[in-house]
């Protein structure tokens, strides 16, 4: 919105301080009932749609009926299939199971985070009876929690549902089962990861560490804790030694080197960058902008492939598309073009976009990545009634959904590096094309459908409930 439509710097200038609180309540309310509106509206889509399709031939495909109504949500919010799901999930649960807190949270009474726990804590109540029970308490009680904490709020939802189905209470998971390790861009070419490990194998890599920052002699410039992140590098690659930075000819680990492993990453940049004669930084896909010192010192040791100027590309004759043009596609595109989806180059698949089968060409004009899921949804979801897509000669993709409604996608490559989205050529398909026998891609298919899967889990969780009761009973 521009400047001139609007403008904050004085639009609270009439406004008194007990004008201002109640603005704020009134916000807050506000708030409250979009966010209902946007996860009840996303609900009841997918219980309309999952209505007027004949779930009997789809039931079993891995991309099924709540897939599909999720790649459209998703696209319309712009979201990932994920996040979308989980709107959908928390929309069906409000209007099939839980009505009466769903009114509540529609009228702007409850936040979400109370609304989270309570569908979360109720999830395994499968008697109608007993969730009419719990519905009209958390209807009549939920608005007065908006300010407790998130684990006060489970401790009074478990205590009603231990009060009317004690198997369905929610059991804490073990530590064990939340160990993880998660990577994170941080700034200035430099990434965090944290995470849980058991005991044993934290102490494995501690010592591992360890011993890599002794391959290096006293006069390494380095401090011991930039020895340890330096050597993380090492253990990442498979190396058994770390290459020292005192940069003496008499160091005695002046020969150690860090063996490379079979671990890739792709990195972007110009070529000037890497010549030092350019600060313009590099980008690495999931982590960001790399330093351009940082690039140049990494063009020393790393295997550089020039990117295929547009020009040198063109139609090629086979439906894999060659090594340059792959390597021009994946750079270009960065992620799936699919609305809403930011899955990475490497996990995704490089489709054409007018069939290969129906005369589309291997043509940089022609190719775009898709994540298999949105492969499978083009592929198998598509026609007139289904997804459909148009590219044009910059990379820019214009989808329109099952709804007939339009979404806009753009290389997130050229965001980077404009030169990647300048026209590629136009894509020329015969009048009368011989059918061609393209790359078959089958839908997968599920060993049980996604009800059936979801119920088996609350048995599951409810029978280890029921077996803790019997061996433990409760006094009467």
């Amino acid at each position: 919105m521009s400047e001139a439509s609007f403008s904050i710097e004085h639009m609270f200038d009439n406004i008194d301080e007990p004008g201002l609180l109640e603005l704020m309540r009134s916000a807050q309310r506000t708030e409250r009932i979009a966010v209902a509106h946007r996860l009840l509206t996303s609900g009841r889509l997918c219980q309309l749609r999952m209505a007027t399709v004949d779930e009997i031939d789809r039931t079993q495909w891995c991309i099924d009926n709540w897939e599909a109504v999720a790649a459209e949500v998703g696209a319309e919010l712009g979201i990932s299939r994920g996040r979308a799901s989980s709107q959908m999930n928390y929309g069906v649960e409000l209007l099939g199971r839980l009505p009466k807190l769903g009114a509540v949270f529609a009228a702007g009474e409850v936040d979400f985070r109370v609304i989270a726990v309570a569908v979360f804590r109720t999830g395994l109540i499968t008697d109608a009876d007993a969730l009419t029970k719990i519905d009209s308490r958390l209807a009549g009680k939920a608005p007065r929690w908006n300010s407790y904490s998130r684990n006060r709020i489970a401790e009074l939802v478990d205590w009603w549902v231990r009060d009317i189905d004690p198997a369905a209470v929610r059991v804490a998971r073990s530590s064990d089962a939340d160990r993880h390790i998660e990577i994170g861009p941080s700034r200035d070419g430099l990434t965090e990861f944290w995470g849980t490990l058991r005991a044993p194998d934290a102490a494995a890599l501690d010592r591992r560490l360890d011993l890599l920052t002794g391959t290096v002699c006293r006069q390494d410039p380095r401090t011991k804790r930039q020895q340890r992140a330096d050597a993380m590098a090492v253990l990442a690659a498979g190396g058994s030694a770390m290459t020292c930075g005192c940069e003496s000819a008499d160091c005695p680990a002046r020969n150690n080197s860090a063996e490379p492993g079979q671990v890739v990453i792709h990195l972007l940049a110009e070529a000037a960058t890497l010549s030092g004669a350019s600060d313009t930084p590099g980008y690495l896909p999931g982590h960001g902008a790399i330093p351009a010192d940082q690039v140049k010192e990494l063009g020393k040791r790393a295997l550089l492939r020039p990117l295929p100027h547009r020009d040198d590309l063109g139609a090629e004759l086979r439906y894999r598309p060659s090594a340059a043009l792959t390597d021009f596609i994946k750079a270009r595109d960065l992620c799936c073009r699919f609305p809403g989806c930011d899955k990475p180059a490497e996990v995704c698949d490089i489709d054409h976009t007018i069939p290969y089968c129906q005369g589309g060409p291997t043509h940089p004009s022609n190719l775009a990545l898709l994540c298999r899921a949105h492969h499978l949804i083009k592929t198998f979801l598509c026609g007139q009634n289904g997804w459909r897509e148009v590219q044009f000669s910059n990379g820019t993709i214009v989808w329109t959904a099952p709804s007939g409604r339009f979404y806009t996608t753009t290389p997130g490559g050229a965001l980077f590096f404009p030169e990647l989205a300048k026209p590629t050529g136009p894509v020329t398909v015969p009048a009368h094309h011989i059918e061609r026998e393209g790359h078959t891609l089958m839908m997968p298919t599920r060993q049980r459908t996604r009800a059936a899967e979801r119920l088996a889990r609350i048995n599951w969780e409810r029978g280890i409930n029921e077996a803790r009761m019997n061996a433990d009973p409760p006094p009467f």
